[in-house]
């Protein structure tokens, strides 16, 4: 499995902000409000996988990977690592999105009471996602295998 590209995360989150930005700047007046509660769910996966991710370095770093009940399984490493490349693609698409439509609410703030009103939860959901995309990134990241040691066969 090759690393997800942290510039196609890049791309990915611009450009699913500037298509959030149109609609956004277009349709604000029909849109709902924007509560807090929404970014709730990409705050917890981000600690999941953040915690997930110290898990599993500090197992692969002990050599604490293998078939043994004090051991980490490696198929719990390969789900994590699933995981991990999915929450960093989500964490960049929702992030993205909450950018483009901060574009159009933090500037208008102090004239539209409906900002005013919007601007925490797109600023948490912005900043949530953001921190998924990372946290699930930095997962991916601890779960590759270690290069075998010099002189050591694979298999």
């Amino acid at each position: 499995m090759q690393k997800t590209s942290l510039g196609w995360l890049l791309a990915t989150g611009g450009f699913c902000a500037a298509v959030a930005a149109i609609l956004t700047w277009r349709f604000y007046g029909a849109m709902s409000t924007i509560p807090m509660k929404v970014s709730i769910t990409l705050w917890v996966l981000a600690i999941i996988c953040g915690w997930a991710a110290v898990r599993v370095q500090g197992k692969v770093d002990e050599g604490m990977v293998g078939q043994d009940a004090s051991q980490m399984n490696p198929l719990t490493i390969a789900y994590l690592a699933m995981l991990g490349r999915a929450s960093a693609w989500g964490g960049a698409i929702v992030g993205g999105i909450y950018v483009g439509m901060a574009s159009f609410v933090i500037p208008r703030v102090g004239e539209l009471s409906a900002a005013q009103a919007d601007m925490p939860g797109v600023l948490a959901s912005a900043l949530g996602g953001i921190a998924l995309a990372g946290a699930g990134l930095y997962l991916e990241r601890s779960c590759q295998a270690p290069p075998p040691q010099s002189g050591e066969t694979i298999g």
